[in-house]
Protein backbone atom coordinates (compact mmCIF):
# COMPACT_ATOMS: atom_id res chain seq x y z
CA UNK A 1 0.00 0.00 0.00
CA UNK A 2 2.80 2.14 1.11
CA UNK A 3 4.76 1.69 -2.50
CA UNK A 4 0.97 2.49 -4.24
CA UNK A 5 0.47 5.67 -2.60
CA UNK A 6 4.76 6.97 -3.41
CA UNK A 7 4.05 6.13 -7.22
CA UNK A 8 0.48 8.21 -7.05
CA UNK A 9 2.37 10.86 -5.29
CA UNK A 10 5.50 10.81 -7.43
CA UNK A 11 2.68 10.93 -10.80
CA UNK A 12 1.23 14.40 -9.01
CA UNK A 13 4.42 15.93 -8.36
CA UNK A 14 5.47 15.19 -12.14
CA UNK A 15 2.54 16.00 -13.40
CA UNK A 16 1.83 19.58 -11.28
CA UNK A 17 5.53 20.35 -12.50
CA UNK A 18 4.50 19.33 -16.38
CA UNK A 19 1.56 22.13 -15.59
CA UNK A 20 3.12 24.50 -13.67
CA UNK A 21 5.58 25.19 -17.28
CA UNK A 22 2.84 25.79 -18.91
CA UNK A 23 2.74 29.20 -19.50
CA UNK A 24 6.22 28.85 -20.97
CA UNK A 25 5.18 26.63 -23.55
CA UNK A 26 1.56 28.32 -24.54
CA UNK A 27 2.13 29.11 -27.98
CA UNK A 28 3.00 25.60 -28.47
CA UNK A 29 -0.03 24.57 -26.10
CA UNK A 30 -2.60 26.52 -28.52
CA UNK A 31 -1.79 25.44 -31.27
CA UNK A 32 -2.43 21.73 -30.29
CA UNK A 33 -5.87 23.29 -28.96
CA UNK A 34 -7.14 25.05 -31.35
CA UNK A 35 -6.10 22.31 -33.72
CA UNK A 36 -8.01 19.67 -31.99
CA UNK A 37 -11.37 21.97 -31.48
CA UNK A 38 -11.27 22.51 -35.30
CA UNK A 39 -11.37 18.60 -35.79
CA UNK A 40 -13.87 18.38 -33.12
CA UNK A 41 -16.46 21.34 -34.61
CA UNK A 42 -15.58 19.56 -38.37
CA UNK A 43 -16.61 16.42 -36.97
CA UNK A 44 -19.66 17.54 -35.03
CA UNK A 45 -21.07 19.84 -37.69
CA UNK A 46 -21.04 16.63 -40.00
CA UNK A 47 -22.43 14.23 -37.64
CA UNK A 48 -24.96 16.83 -36.82
CA UNK A 49 -26.33 16.94 -40.14
CA UNK A 50 -27.17 13.16 -40.23
CA UNK A 51 -28.21 13.14 -36.56
CA UNK A 52 -30.92 16.27 -37.67
CA UNK A 53 -32.34 14.08 -40.53
CA UNK A 54 -32.72 10.81 -38.24
CA UNK A 55 -34.50 12.71 -35.61
CA UNK A 56 -36.69 14.83 -38.05
CA UNK A 57 -37.76 11.47 -39.66
CA UNK A 58 -38.11 9.84 -36.41
CA UNK A 59 -40.75 13.31 -35.07
CA UNK A 60 -42.65 12.23 -38.53
CA UNK A 61 -44.23 9.35 -37.67
CA UNK A 62 -46.55 7.94 -34.79
CA UNK A 63 -46.64 4.67 -33.18
CA UNK A 64 -49.76 3.69 -34.45
CA UNK A 65 -49.73 4.63 -38.02
CA UNK A 66 -49.00 1.89 -40.82
CA UNK A 67 -48.04 3.11 -44.54
CA UNK A 68 -49.37 0.34 -47.32
CA UNK A 69 -47.14 0.97 -50.94
CA UNK A 70 -47.09 -1.88 -53.82
CA UNK A 71 -45.23 -4.51 -53.27
CA UNK A 72 -42.07 -4.20 -54.05
CA UNK A 73 -41.91 -0.48 -54.05
CA UNK A 74 -39.11 1.12 -51.86
CA UNK A 75 -40.41 4.89 -52.09
CA UNK A 76 -44.12 6.62 -52.83
CA UNK A 77 -42.52 7.58 -55.99
CA UNK A 78 -42.29 3.75 -57.24
CA UNK A 79 -45.26 2.75 -55.87
CA UNK A 80 -48.55 3.16 -57.28
CA UNK A 81 -52.42 1.94 -55.87
CA UNK A 82 -56.03 2.01 -57.85
CA UNK A 83 -58.54 3.10 -55.74
CA UNK A 84 -60.38 -0.12 -55.27
CA UNK A 85 -57.27 -1.69 -53.72
CA UNK A 86 -57.22 1.56 -51.73
CA UNK A 87 -60.95 1.16 -50.18
CA UNK A 88 -59.61 -2.88 -49.68
CA UNK A 89 -56.82 -1.38 -47.37
CA UNK A 90 -58.89 1.17 -45.64
CA UNK A 91 -61.28 -2.00 -44.91
CA UNK A 92 -58.88 -4.12 -43.11
CA UNK A 93 -58.88 -5.54 -39.37
CA UNK A 94 -56.95 -3.03 -37.27
CA UNK A 95 -58.13 0.37 -38.99
CA UNK A 96 -59.51 2.88 -36.49
CA UNK A 97 -62.74 4.25 -37.30
CA UNK A 98 -65.07 7.14 -36.47
CA UNK A 99 -68.04 9.51 -37.72
CA UNK A 100 -66.69 9.58 -41.34
CA UNK A 101 -65.33 6.03 -41.65
CA UNK A 102 -61.98 4.47 -41.68
CA UNK A 103 -58.84 6.59 -40.09
CA UNK A 104 -57.15 5.70 -43.25
CA UNK A 105 -55.61 8.10 -46.16
CA UNK A 106 -54.93 7.42 -49.69
CA UNK A 107 -52.57 9.99 -50.99
CA UNK A 108 -50.08 10.77 -54.29
CA UNK A 109 -46.72 11.87 -54.24
CA UNK A 110 -45.43 14.16 -57.25
CA UNK A 111 -42.42 16.78 -57.48
CA UNK A 112 -42.72 19.67 -58.70
CA UNK A 113 -39.76 22.06 -59.76
CA UNK A 114 -38.99 25.51 -57.44
CA UNK A 115 -36.11 27.78 -57.18
CA UNK A 116 -34.44 27.63 -53.62
CA UNK A 117 -34.10 30.83 -51.86
CA UNK A 118 -30.36 30.87 -51.03
CA UNK A 119 -29.09 29.94 -54.93
CA UNK A 120 -31.91 30.70 -57.00
CA UNK A 121 -31.30 26.87 -58.91
CA UNK A 122 -34.71 24.86 -58.98
CA UNK A 123 -35.03 21.99 -56.82
CA UNK A 124 -37.86 19.04 -56.75
CA UNK A 125 -40.11 19.64 -53.58
CA UNK A 126 -42.87 17.35 -53.06
CA UNK A 127 -46.25 18.24 -53.73
CA UNK A 128 -48.43 15.60 -51.71
CA UNK A 129 -52.06 15.36 -52.55
CA UNK A 130 -54.17 14.19 -49.42
CA UNK A 131 -57.64 13.50 -48.10
CA UNK A 132 -59.48 15.07 -45.37
CA UNK A 133 -58.03 11.85 -43.19
CA UNK A 134 -54.48 12.92 -43.66
CA UNK A 135 -55.28 15.36 -41.11
CA UNK A 136 -56.61 12.97 -38.59
CA UNK A 137 -53.29 10.31 -39.29
CA UNK A 138 -50.75 13.36 -38.34
CA UNK A 139 -51.36 14.13 -34.57
CA UNK A 140 -49.58 17.26 -35.05
CA UNK A 141 -50.69 18.64 -37.86
CA UNK A 142 -51.79 22.47 -37.86
CA UNK A 143 -52.42 25.75 -39.63
CA UNK A 144 -50.11 28.12 -38.70
CA UNK A 145 -51.08 30.88 -41.22
CA UNK A 146 -53.73 31.33 -43.51
CA UNK A 147 -56.24 28.39 -44.00
CA UNK A 148 -56.59 25.01 -45.38
CA UNK A 149 -57.19 24.55 -49.17
CA UNK A 150 -60.80 24.42 -50.50
CA UNK A 151 -62.03 21.09 -51.05
CA UNK A 152 -62.19 20.18 -55.08
CA UNK A 153 -59.99 24.05 -55.69
CA UNK A 154 -57.14 24.28 -57.11
CA UNK A 155 -55.58 25.65 -54.10
CA UNK A 156 -52.35 24.80 -52.10
CA UNK A 157 -50.83 25.01 -48.75
CA UNK A 158 -47.49 25.00 -47.98
CA UNK A 159 -45.06 22.82 -44.73
CA UNK A 160 -42.93 25.67 -42.96
CA UNK A 161 -40.09 24.09 -44.13
CA UNK A 162 -40.52 24.42 -47.76
CA UNK A 163 -41.93 27.67 -47.01
CA UNK A 164 -38.25 29.32 -45.38
CA UNK A 165 -36.06 27.11 -48.03
CA UNK A 166 -38.30 27.62 -51.48
CA UNK A 167 -39.12 30.82 -53.19
CA UNK A 168 -42.75 32.22 -54.23
CA UNK A 169 -44.37 30.29 -51.62
CA UNK A 170 -45.67 32.97 -49.30
CA UNK A 171 -49.47 33.30 -48.92
CA UNK A 172 -50.78 35.06 -51.80
CA UNK A 173 -48.58 33.83 -54.32
CA UNK A 174 -49.22 31.24 -56.74
CA UNK A 175 -46.75 28.26 -58.18
CA UNK A 176 -47.27 26.12 -61.17
CA UNK A 177 -49.25 23.04 -61.17
CA UNK A 178 -50.11 20.62 -63.91
CA UNK A 179 -49.98 23.79 -66.21
CA UNK A 180 -51.86 26.36 -64.62
CA UNK A 181 -51.25 28.57 -61.78
CA UNK A 182 -52.33 27.77 -58.04
CA UNK A 183 -52.56 30.24 -55.26
CA UNK A 184 -50.89 29.63 -51.54
CA UNK A 185 -54.01 30.02 -49.33
CA UNK A 186 -51.98 28.52 -45.95
CA UNK A 187 -49.32 27.13 -43.97
CA UNK A 188 -48.99 23.93 -41.98
CA UNK A 189 -46.64 22.79 -39.27
CA UNK A 190 -46.26 18.87 -38.39
CA UNK A 191 -44.26 18.94 -35.22
CA UNK A 192 -41.14 19.00 -37.47
CA UNK A 193 -41.28 16.03 -39.14
CA UNK A 194 -40.92 15.27 -43.24
CA UNK A 195 -44.67 16.62 -44.13
CA UNK A 196 -43.19 20.52 -42.93
CA UNK A 197 -40.82 20.10 -46.52
CA UNK A 198 -44.08 19.24 -48.52
CA UNK A 199 -46.90 21.14 -50.22
CA UNK A 200 -50.61 19.84 -50.01
CA UNK A 201 -53.04 19.92 -52.13
CA UNK A 202 -56.23 18.04 -52.43
CA UNK A 203 -56.04 14.51 -53.92
CA UNK A 204 -59.17 14.80 -56.11
CA UNK A 205 -57.45 17.78 -57.81
CA UNK A 206 -53.89 16.39 -58.35
CA UNK A 207 -55.14 13.58 -59.33
CA UNK A 208 -57.31 15.77 -62.48
CA UNK A 209 -53.96 18.30 -63.00
CA UNK A 210 -51.37 15.09 -63.52
CA UNK A 211 -54.41 12.86 -65.32
CA UNK A 212 -53.66 9.96 -62.35
CA UNK A 213 -57.29 8.79 -62.62
CA UNK A 214 -58.72 6.66 -59.43
CA UNK A 215 -54.93 6.13 -58.60
CA UNK A 216 -52.70 6.77 -55.57
CA UNK A 217 -49.26 5.78 -54.88
CA UNK A 218 -49.69 5.34 -50.88
CA UNK A 219 -52.39 4.53 -47.68
CA UNK A 220 -51.47 6.11 -44.72
CA UNK A 221 -53.77 3.92 -41.88
CA UNK A 222 -53.87 5.06 -38.16
CA UNK A 223 -54.55 1.88 -36.10
CA UNK A 224 -56.29 0.61 -32.93
CA UNK A 225 -52.82 -0.03 -31.39
CA UNK A 226 -49.53 -0.98 -32.28
CA UNK A 227 -50.20 -4.26 -31.50
CA UNK A 228 -52.79 -4.32 -34.31
CA UNK A 229 -50.01 -3.90 -36.87
CA UNK A 230 -49.58 -8.11 -37.06
CA UNK A 231 -53.19 -8.51 -37.91
CA UNK A 232 -53.72 -5.68 -40.41
CA UNK A 233 -50.36 -6.65 -42.37
CA UNK A 234 -51.31 -10.41 -42.68
CA UNK A 235 -54.62 -9.41 -44.03
CA UNK A 236 -53.61 -7.60 -46.56
CA UNK A 237 -50.66 -9.59 -47.51
CA UNK A 238 -53.02 -13.01 -47.52
CA UNK A 239 -55.60 -11.17 -49.42
CA UNK A 240 -55.18 -12.18 -52.91
CA UNK A 241 -56.96 -8.97 -54.70
CA UNK A 242 -54.18 -7.06 -53.75
CA UNK A 243 -50.59 -6.89 -53.62
CA UNK A 244 -48.54 -4.53 -51.30
CA UNK A 245 -46.17 -4.03 -48.81
CA UNK A 246 -46.96 -2.84 -45.50
CA UNK A 247 -45.27 -1.10 -43.00
CA UNK A 248 -45.24 0.78 -39.51
CA UNK A 249 -44.75 3.96 -40.42
CA UNK A 250 -41.39 4.56 -37.94
CA UNK A 251 -39.87 2.16 -39.82
CA UNK A 252 -41.11 3.80 -43.32
CA UNK A 253 -39.71 6.77 -42.54
CA UNK A 254 -36.33 5.88 -41.01
CA UNK A 255 -35.36 3.38 -44.13
CA UNK A 256 -35.93 6.27 -46.13
CA UNK A 257 -33.39 8.39 -45.04
CA UNK A 258 -30.91 4.99 -44.68
CA UNK A 259 -29.01 5.84 -47.83
CA UNK A 260 -28.45 9.23 -47.03
CA UNK A 261 -27.84 9.30 -43.46
CA UNK A 262 -25.09 6.60 -43.90
CA UNK A 263 -23.53 8.76 -46.98
CA UNK A 264 -22.87 11.74 -44.68
CA UNK A 265 -21.92 9.57 -41.75
CA UNK A 266 -18.82 7.46 -43.67
CA UNK A 267 -18.16 11.31 -45.11
CA UNK A 268 -18.01 12.49 -42.19
CA UNK A 269 -16.13 9.98 -40.29
CA UNK A 270 -13.78 10.28 -42.91
CA UNK A 271 -13.03 14.11 -42.77
CA UNK A 272 -12.60 13.36 -39.21
CA UNK A 273 -10.00 10.93 -39.32
CA UNK A 274 -7.96 12.39 -42.11
CA UNK A 275 -8.34 16.42 -40.13
CA UNK A 276 -7.58 14.39 -36.95
CA UNK A 277 -4.44 13.21 -38.67
CA UNK A 278 -3.03 16.18 -39.06
CA UNK A 279 -4.16 17.54 -35.18
CA UNK A 280 -2.27 14.28 -34.11
CA UNK A 281 0.73 15.54 -35.32
CA UNK A 282 0.43 18.79 -33.59
CA UNK A 283 -0.19 17.17 -30.78
CA UNK A 284 3.05 15.52 -31.07
CA UNK A 285 5.03 18.04 -31.84
CA UNK A 286 3.75 19.78 -28.92
CA UNK A 287 4.41 16.97 -26.66
CA UNK A 288 7.62 16.34 -27.80
CA UNK A 289 8.46 20.30 -27.24
CA UNK A 290 6.75 19.84 -23.44
CA UNK A 291 9.45 17.15 -23.19
CA UNK A 292 12.65 18.66 -24.48
CA UNK A 293 11.82 21.89 -22.39
CA UNK A 294 11.52 19.43 -19.18
CA UNK A 295 14.52 17.97 -20.00
CA UNK A 296 16.54 19.02 -16.77
CA UNK A 297 13.24 19.11 -14.54
CA UNK A 298 12.64 14.88 -15.84
CA UNK A 299 16.28 13.66 -15.13
CA UNK A 300 16.53 15.18 -12.23
CA UNK A 301 13.73 13.50 -10.49
CA UNK A 302 15.27 9.96 -12.19
CA UNK A 303 17.93 11.10 -10.31
CA UNK A 304 16.24 11.57 -7.01
CA UNK A 305 14.57 7.92 -7.16
CA UNK A 306 11.32 8.61 -9.35
CA UNK A 307 10.32 5.35 -11.56
CA UNK A 308 9.81 5.99 -14.82
CA UNK A 309 6.18 4.93 -15.24
CA UNK A 310 5.15 8.61 -13.43
CA UNK A 311 6.30 10.65 -16.10
CA UNK A 312 4.84 8.43 -18.91
CA UNK A 313 1.67 9.00 -17.10
CA UNK A 314 2.40 12.56 -16.81
CA UNK A 315 3.41 13.33 -19.70
CA UNK A 316 -0.01 11.69 -21.17
CA UNK A 317 -1.88 13.44 -18.85
CA UNK A 318 -0.80 16.68 -19.60
CA UNK A 319 -1.60 15.83 -23.73
CA UNK A 320 -4.97 15.17 -22.26
CA UNK A 321 -5.57 17.73 -20.85
CA UNK A 322 -4.92 19.83 -23.73
CA UNK A 323 -7.18 17.42 -25.98
CA UNK A 324 -10.35 18.29 -23.17
CA UNK A 325 -9.77 21.73 -23.06
CA UNK A 326 -9.58 21.54 -27.16
CA UNK A 327 -12.53 18.98 -27.58
CA UNK A 328 -14.65 20.94 -24.64
CA UNK A 329 -14.01 24.56 -26.62
CA UNK A 330 -14.57 22.39 -30.46
CA UNK A 331 -18.06 20.69 -29.12
CA UNK A 332 -19.85 24.02 -27.45
CA UNK A 333 -18.81 26.22 -30.47
CA UNK A 334 -20.30 23.70 -32.71
CA UNK A 335 -23.29 23.94 -30.86
CA UNK A 336 -23.13 27.39 -30.94
CA UNK A 337 -22.36 27.37 -34.46
CA UNK A 338 -24.79 24.92 -35.62
CA UNK A 339 -27.43 23.45 -33.37
CA UNK A 340 -30.86 24.46 -34.98
CA UNK A 341 -29.15 25.52 -37.69
CA UNK A 342 -32.06 24.96 -40.99
CA UNK A 343 -30.99 23.89 -44.78
CA UNK A 344 -32.29 21.36 -47.65
CA UNK A 345 -30.58 18.48 -48.67
CA UNK A 346 -31.53 15.91 -51.67
CA UNK A 347 -33.53 12.76 -50.96
CA UNK A 348 -31.90 10.18 -53.00
CA UNK A 349 -34.06 8.03 -52.27
CA UNK A 350 -37.33 10.31 -53.56
CA UNK A 351 -34.90 12.25 -55.63
CA UNK A 352 -36.50 15.32 -53.52
CA UNK A 353 -35.67 17.76 -51.41
CA UNK A 354 -36.34 17.40 -47.38
CA UNK A 355 -35.91 20.35 -45.20
CA UNK A 356 -34.41 19.89 -41.71
CA UNK A 357 -32.42 21.55 -38.43
CA UNK A 358 -29.02 20.37 -37.35
CA UNK A 359 -29.01 18.88 -34.10
CA UNK A 360 -26.30 18.97 -31.82
CA UNK A 361 -27.27 16.55 -29.26
CA UNK A 362 -24.99 15.87 -25.76
CA UNK A 363 -24.01 12.86 -27.51
CA UNK A 364 -22.50 13.62 -30.02
CA UNK A 365 -20.57 16.73 -28.18
CA UNK A 366 -19.46 13.65 -25.75
CA UNK A 367 -18.73 12.00 -28.71
CA UNK A 368 -16.22 14.92 -30.01
CA UNK A 369 -14.43 15.46 -26.77
CA UNK A 370 -13.94 11.31 -26.60
CA UNK A 371 -12.31 11.69 -29.99
CA UNK A 372 -10.45 14.14 -28.91
CA UNK A 373 -9.03 12.60 -25.89
CA UNK A 374 -8.01 9.71 -28.51
CA UNK A 375 -6.09 12.04 -30.83
CA UNK A 376 -4.74 13.46 -27.40
CA UNK A 377 -3.80 10.03 -26.34
CA UNK A 378 -2.15 9.35 -29.24
CA UNK A 379 -0.39 12.76 -29.80
CA UNK A 380 0.93 12.14 -26.01
CA UNK A 381 2.18 8.26 -26.04
CA UNK A 382 5.36 8.25 -28.14
CA UNK A 383 6.54 11.66 -26.29
CA UNK A 384 5.98 9.94 -23.20
CA UNK A 385 8.06 6.93 -23.87
CA UNK A 386 10.77 9.14 -25.03
CA UNK A 387 11.23 10.97 -21.64
CA UNK A 388 10.66 7.30 -19.43
CA UNK A 389 13.28 5.99 -21.92
CA UNK A 390 15.61 9.19 -21.67
CA UNK A 391 19.28 8.48 -19.94
CA UNK A 392 19.55 10.08 -16.73
CA UNK A 393 23.04 10.67 -16.90
CA UNK A 394 22.93 12.18 -20.85
CA UNK A 395 20.06 14.49 -19.58
CA UNK A 396 21.89 15.38 -16.58
CA UNK A 397 25.10 16.18 -19.15
CA UNK A 398 22.64 18.78 -20.15
CA UNK A 399 21.55 20.69 -16.77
Amino acid sequence: MRSLLKWFSQIASVTRFGLQTLPERKGASTVAIVGIAGVVIVMVGVLSIAHGIVRMMARSATPENAIVLRSGSSSEMMSGLGGDQAKIIAEAPGVIRDADGPVASSELFVIINLPKRSTGTDANVPLRGVVPASLKIRDRFEIVEGRLFGRGLNELIVGVGALREFAGLAIGQSIEVGGEDWPIVGVFAAGGGISESEIWADAPVIQGAYRRGNSYQSVYAKLESTSAFGEFKDALTADPRISVKVQPESEFHLSQSQVMVTMIQTLGVLITVLMGLGAVFGAVNTMYNAVSSRTREIATLRALGFKSSPVVISVLLESLLLAFVGGSIGGILAFLAFDGFRAATLNFQTFSQITFAFEVSPALMVQGVFFALVMGFVGGLFPAIRAARMPVATALREM
